[in-house]
């Protein structure tokens, strides 16, 4: 018999794994199609100015900039204060990068915050599961009249956990 097959649930991991993924990649192809323009330019935008490409950019232009204006090519310099348009030219530069990068991150942030809140969802559904698999384990034991070694831990498991009773164990937690 072939491992794949033998999986209790019927279906092998493998399949399961692909259809995972299969999934979560048309999650992400979702949430890409339903960007904005706007988004896409910030992404585009934070995505080069991230790169070497920008860096050696800037080297050419700063450099350029800096040999035209100390006089070193002959040519009459064009920024008539030390540097001053230079000093100008990058303050405005960097203001509208950082504003790009932010708007990527908060785009980003947001993407996150759905995926930790999906991860919960089945964090959560997995755990009901799993005490349903502990009630239902009990109950045959039971029916079987095996011994249970510590009952009161099994019990305990049998229930549900409620997510607002952790929430407040943990902020008790950390306000102590």
């Amino acid at each position: 018999m072939d491992e794949r097959s033998a999986h209790p649930s019927g279906v092998p991991f493998g399949d399961v794994i692909a259809r995972n993924v299969s999934a979560l990649h048309a999650l992400q192809e979702r949430a890409e199609r339903g960007r904005s323009r706007q988004d896409r330019v910030a992404d585009t935008v934070t995505r080069f100015t991230g790169s070497m490409a920008f860096v050696y950019l800037h080297l050419l232009i700063i450099g350029g900039w800096v040999i035209v204006n100390l006089g070193l090519l002959g040519v009459r310099p064009f920024d008539p204060f030390p540097f001053g348009l230079l000093t100008m030219a990058g303050s405005l530069e960097a203001i509208f990068l950082s504003t790009f990068v932010l708007i990527s991150q908060n785009r980003m942030s947001a993407a996150d915050a759905r995926r930790a809140e999906l991860d919960l969802q089945v964090n959560m559904l997995t755990e009901h599961e799993l005490t349903q698999l502990v009630r239902l384990t009990h109950a045959i034991a039971e029916h079987l009249g095996l011994p249970v070694e510590d009952e009161a831990r099994v019990r305990e498991a049998m229930n549900d956990v409620h997510p607002e009773e952790v929430a407040e164990v943990m902020d008790r937690e950390r306000r102590a």
